[in-house]
C-alpha cells in the first residue's frame, strides 16, 4: 500500500504527449529506492504519478465530479454547512460508518446514474477515490 501522506510535486503539462515526457523524466531521474508523488495536470485533468521505481498512474476526477461528490457526501452525512469536505476528507475523519458509506453510494449510483460494484468500493478511503471510481465508471457507461 503506498502511502498517502507524501506531499505531491505540481507540475503541468501542455499535451499528453508532454505528460509522456514528464514521466520519462521522473523515472529516468529516479533514485532507487525513492518514494514519489507527482501531480500533472492536462488541461482540465490531473493525474496522480506515486511510486518508487514502479511507477503509478492514477488518473484524477476533474473537479466538477469531485464538487459533486463532495456535495452528496455532506448531504448524505447530514454536515452542518461549516462542515468542509474536499477531495482529500476521509470518510473516517467525517465519522461514516459502513451504513453511511451504503447510503453515500446509493446517493452517487443515483445521482451520476450508473451502477456500483461492492467491490469496488472496498478501497475508498478518501472522497477524491470516490470520485475517481465514479468518473471510471461514468467513462466506461459512456464508452
Amino acid at each position: 500500500m503506498l502511502n498517502r501522506s507524501i506531499s505531491p510535486r505540481i507540475n503541468t503539462a501542455r499535451s499528453p504527449k508532454d505528460l509522456a515526457k514528464k514521466c520519462t523524466a521522473i523515472l529516468t531521474h529516479m533514485q532507487a529506492g525513492t518514494l514519489i508523488h507527482e501531480l500533472i495536470s492536462v488541461g482540465h485533468r490531473a493525474y496522480n504519478f506515486i511510486g518508487d521505481r514502479n511507477l503509478y498512474l492514477f488518473k484524477q476526477a476533474k473537479s466538477e465530479t469531485v464538487q459533486k461528490v463532495c456535495k452528496i457526501v455532506k448531504k448524505q452525512l447530514a454536515l452542518s454547512d461549516d462542515t468542509i469536505v474536499t477531495g482529500e476528507s476521509k470518510f473516517s475523519s467525517l465519522e461514516a460508518d459502513s451504513l453511511d458509506m451504503v447510503e453515500i453510494v446509493m446517493g452517487l449510483k443515483e445521482a451520476f446514474g450508473i451502477s456500483v460494484e461492492e467491490e469496488s468500493t472496498q478501497s475508498i478511503t478518501i472522497v477524491q477515490d470516490a470520485a475517481d471510481l465514479i468518473e471510471k465508471l461514468v467513462d466506461a457507461k459512456s464508452s
